[in-house]
């Protein structure tokens, strides 16, 4: 799954790269630590063209009648998509693009220590996650999740989930805008996609900050100060569907 990124683009780079409208109440970038609820940047597809905008990361289903009424669903499985309740109809007409510049998965150590791994794509260019959005509430709330997929064998022995990367090839089919076909971009990465590092322990708290989060951590080094798992920043856990 992804339970954290990071965006450093600036948000008039972010508009050119998508070729995109942007809208005036952008978060500010750069951001080295995104948690869930959040917002972030999301490229949608429009009558007038792709427009660069912000949502709540934490896909809200209509029938929730309260943001905490049920689970904080910031990823949605590839596989089960189109037929879970929550994100069959934006799985279909709801998709979008969400930036990053890299973004953060868990191991443990024996003692049961969560130790930060910090990933990126491998030619370094900025990252487009597969999205899908739903407008929720009277204040009409956009939200969004993140699809994963299975991981690979070269990535397997670090977690089970990836999110699903986009090449910008790809990116008009997946918006829309190429015509049906979007599930069948819908795979596990490729080998070679990804490169990664063990990053310090900080960044288990989701009040951490700074560029120092995502640069690499040598635990033979020096000690860390391990600040706490508090990767929820919501009363429900984060889960994935």
């Amino acid at each position: 799954m992804c339970g954290r990124f990071a965006i450093t683009l600036p948000n008039d780079a972010m508009a050119q790269l998508f070729a995109a409208q942007p809208a005036n109440d952008l978060p500010d970038t750069p951001n080295y630590n995104i948690c869930p609820t959040n917002a972030v940047h999301s490229v949608l597809a429009g009558e007038h063209g792709r427009r660069l905008i912000s949502m709540r990361w934490g896909f809200l289903p209509h029938w929730y009648k309260s943001a905490s009424d049920g689970p904080l669903l910031i990823n949605a499985r590839a596989e089960t998509l189109a037929q879970k309740p929550a994100f069959a109809e934006a799985c279909r007409v709801r998709r979008c693009l969400i930036p990053a510049t890299g973004y953060y998965e868990w191991t443990k150590d024996p003692a049961g220590k969560r130790l930060p791994w910090y990933f990126q794509r491998s030619d370094q260019a900025p990252i487009a996650f597969a999205g899908i959005w739903q407008d929720w509430g009277e204040d009409q709330l956009r939200t969004c999740a993140i699809v994963t997929t299975a991981t690979n064998n070269s990535l397997g022995h670090l977690h089970h989930r990836l999110p699903l990367m986009l090449e910008p090839r790809d990116w008009p089919l997946w918006l829309g805008e190429g015509g049906k076909g979007a599930a069948t971009l819908m795979q596990p990465a490729p080998e070679g996609q990804h490169q990664f590092h063990r990053v310090s322990t900080k960044v288990n708290s989701n009040r951490a900050e700074g560029c120092d989060l995502i640069e690499p951590f040598d635990p033979a080094s020096e000690l860390e100060a391990d600040p706490g798992d508090e990767t929820a920043q919501a009363e429900h856990e984060p889960r994935l569907l």
